[in-house]
């Protein structure tokens, strides 16, 4: 039997509506903010396969899928992604989200730059973790300070300033207990000259910061002009590594998504 394009997104749309790991219940409210979002069967049904359509087309249009980004991965910083637009934290003029994958080694590239609305990889390079969250592989996190560890989870953007490092961006964590101490720990967005492809070949591994998801010198300027001012970052946690959030519930990220393609209102 042959299989049309269409059917063939078809029968996949079923198939990831089965191994979905999300739960359609959903508890208190996303960090305590705004009301709670419970939909019916029929609308959370509706909104599911509208959102499961928009993410297997935007992950192959924008070219992620050529990317080595684990759709799943994509999938779980958009869910977060629009229950941060729901909570009104999002930048209404800049629809950008950065994905951190610290599942992959550090010698490889693992932060993509999309943009949301135009469907594009802005970005994909290379991006370190803390001196004392692994070597070549990301294992250990912590939002305490001095701790000289990476943080997981949702981070939304803040303001530029000029460090020691140059231009710099600040970030403010989204998740209690994972990444909240960002700011009193100074874990921002900077370039670094340990951020290479040169430092791999010499190390076998990139350089590593004190807990910053430091990006490549020649790269960084640009990265933090285009993800500046309110916009969504995600560090996706490896394998085995507890990570826990409530910007992962699905309905109010349903009812978000379905929003901003006209489909509902609330």
């Amino acid at each position: 039997m042959r299989f049309t394009p269409t059917a063939f997104a078809g029968l996949l749309l079923v198939l990831l509506a089965f191994v979905s790991p999300w739960q359609p219940a959903v508890a208190a409210p996303a960090n305590g903010g705004g009301k709670a979002v419970r939909l019916s069967e029929a609308r959370r049904a509706t909104y599911m396969a509208a959102f499961e359509q928009h993410v297997m087309q935007t992950y192959i249009q924008s070219g992620l899928a050529a990317t080595a980004l684990p759709m799943d991965v994509y999938r779980e910083a958009l869910v977060g992604f629009y229950n941060l637009q729901r909570q009104g934290q999002v930048s209404g003029r800049r629809q950008v989200l950065t994905i951190i994958d610290f599942s992959r080694s550090s010698r490889l590239k693992r932060l993509w730059v999309v943009d949301v609305q135009q469907q594009r990889v802005l970005f994909h390079t290379l991006v370190a973790h803390g001196k004392n969250t692994g070597e070549e592989f990301a294992s250990a996190f912590s939002n305490q300070n001095g701790s000289e560890m990476s943080s997981l989870g949702f981070y939304v953007t803040g303001n530029t300033y000029q460090g020691k490092h140059g231009l710099s961006l600040k970030l403010n964590g989204q998740d209690p207990g994972y990444n909240t101490q960002a700011a009193s720990r100074a874990v921002v967005v900077h370039g670094a000259e340990y951020v290479c492809e040169e430092f791999v070949r010499q190390h076998g591994r990139l350089g590593r910061s004190q807990g910053c998801p430091a990006l490549p010198a020649n790269q960084s300027s640009a990265i933090i002009q285009a993800i500046k001012g309110r916009t969504v970052v995600y560090a996706h946690a490896p394998r085995g590594v507890r990570y826990q959030s409530s910007l992962q519930q699905l309905d109010p990220a349903l009812l978000a998504f379905a929003q901003s393609k006209g489909l509902a209102e609330e």
